[in-house]
């Protein structure tokens, strides 16, 4: 079962935002709502919900079920 949501820490402020990950694409950038920081992923992580969020991205998901 594959999980959409997941909750990002801002690295700045450290405000938690609940947000709908795409299904069919990676999000390198996010800008935190609060703040208004611009955030990239992390070296050796494919986007910011995998450096930043509490759940991993839809593909890593799916890679990690097989």
């Amino acid at each position: 079962m594959i999980i959409l949501e997941s909750t990002i820490t801002c690295p700045v402020c450290h405000k938690q935002t609940t947000e709908t990950m795409p299904t069919d694409s990676c999000m390198y950038f996010y800008e935190c709502p609060h703040c208004q920081t611009r955030l990239k992923s992390l070296e050796g992580d494919c986007c910011v919900f995998c450096s930043y969020g509490t759940i991993p991205c839809p593909p890593l998901q799916q890679e990690d079920n097989k």
